[in-house]
């Protein structure tokens, strides 16, 4: 094949060549990013105005939130525009970006997941000391140290990725994403990235192995509360969390485990959607359906004459 490697441009993978089914997918795009960018929004202005929520497990969801705005933002536009415009381009250095700030924030997301795993640790196992250990430097650094290793992972997969010389500049996937991205790849130098990729699944599993071990240590620890309501009340603050791990994380198991193939098919399109875009969707509603103290401060915003007088507060 044909070195392309001082190429402008990538194509994209379309979802249809059929221009109403095109536009469709234009449509369903736009209703579940709105809804990623409102969930998140409300959730991030209702902990920001709301000081009940001033405690570090909705600091830690706010940030959450805000990664989440990232990562839908970094791909669903693009993909509805391509839909829209009918135009599978996107420019080398776009292409760059997509892969440098999904990973960016989805290693943010997970580094966040497992920080909050240990919060909801301290609080049940360790409560008399919750406030000692978590308290507001200790979360900011936290949350900064989350931001800087995913910051360098970030640069370490886009420069193992775009030192690649590539034999072609059509893409597999609606977005720019590694695996298919090295499959263009016409140099040996994709197995740098490779060994980048098998680092940084090593650490996402010695994550993982922590949430679990920490969840053990938390259902052995509620097991021994003697009131049924003391029970309920400190699962109710794990089981959002759980919820949410559970979706990240097999989404995107689900998405890297099956068989490679060479083109690509509605599955792998429909488990990219999965991993990619869903988490992102639904983290604002598994939150909130549980939660009271969101619940209350949600209506609170929604309620035009409360949110009038905090506003005029402000201002």
């Amino acid at each position: 094949m044909h070195n392309l490697t001082s190429m402008t441009v990538f194509l994209l993978l379309e979802f249809s060549d059929v221009r109403e089914l095109q536009i469709l997918h234009f449509f369903v795009f736009l209703i579940v990013y709105l809804m990623a960018i409102i969930g998140n929004l409300l959730i991030v202005i209702a902990i920001v105005l709301d000081h009940h929520l001033h405690t570090p497990m909705y600091f830690f969801l706010l940030n959450l939130a805000i990664m989440d705005l990232g990562t839908v933002s970094v791909m669903v536009p693009k993909s509805m525009a391509i839909s829209l415009l009918n135009c599978r381009f996107i420019s080398y250095f776009g292409c760059v970006a997509q892969v440098f700030f999904y990973f960016l924030f989805g290693t943010s997301d997970y580094a966040l997941l497992t920080i909050m795993a240990h919060d909801r640790y301290v609080a049940i196992c360790n409560p008399l000391h919750y406030e000692t250990i978590m308290h507001k430097g200790a979360c900011i650094r936290m949350v900064a140290i989350g931001w800087i290793i995913s910051l360098l992972n970030a640069i370490l997969h886009t420069g193992g990725t775009f030192a690649n010389r590539f034999c072609s500049n059509s893409i597999n996937q609606f977005f720019c994403e590694i695996p298919k991205l090295l499959k263009l790849s016409c140099s040996n130098f994709y197995l740098v990235e490779v060994g980048f990729i098998v680092l940084s699944c090593s650490i996402g599993l010695g994550c993982f192995i922590f949430i679990i071990i920490t969840y053990m240590e938390i259902f052995s620890t509620v097991r021994k509360i003697p009131s049924v309501l003391g029970k309920k009340k400190a699962l109710s603050t794990c089981l959002p969390h759980l919820t949410v791990v559970s979706v990240f994380l097999f989404t995107a198991v689900f998405a890297y485990t099956r068989p490679p193939s060479e083109a690509s098919s509605d599955l792998d399109i429909a488990f990219a959607v999965m991993y990619s875009i869903i988490p992102a969707t639904l983290n604002p509603f598994i939150y909130s359906m549980r939660n009271k103290e969101i619940k209350a401060a949600l209506w609170n915003l929604l309620d035009v004459g409360h949110s009038s007088k905090i506003i005029s507060r402000i201002l």
